[in-house]
């Protein structure tokens, strides 16, 4: 069977889903929304040292909170960081934030 040429586009995108590139750029713009969508909250300096992002799975981003305090706090607020993430990532869909206490170093 004969080869054709391949665009140079299709062979980008091919390279870049097989060295996980996409994932590392995926994973750096959600930290990024996050820290602006938490830095908007009135406790944001605060979330933003003792929060991390975790994966995102089924549309449930998991969010890794340095104590259990700020993760009830972050419980009330979680409709506004919903609206806050959709706003800044609309291809991504985020459907529920899943909080664990966990130590943040």
């Amino acid at each position: 069977m004969a080869r054709h040429p391949q665009k140079i586009g299709d062979v980008l995108s091919e390279l870049m889903a097989r060295r996980g590139y996409g994932r590392v750029q995926s994973g750096e713009a959600l930290e990024a929304a996050w820290a602006e969508a938490a830095g908007s909250l009135e406790l944001g300096p605060l979330v933003a040292d003792f929060t991390r992002v975790g994966a995102l799975r089924g549309g449930t981003l998991d969010v890794i909170v340095g104590n259990s305090t700020l993760m009830q706090e972050l419980g009330f607020q979680k409709q506004l960081l919903l609206k806050s993430l959709a706003q800044r990532l609309p291809d991504q869909p985020i459907k529920n934030i899943r909080f664990r206490v966990e130590t943040i170093r």
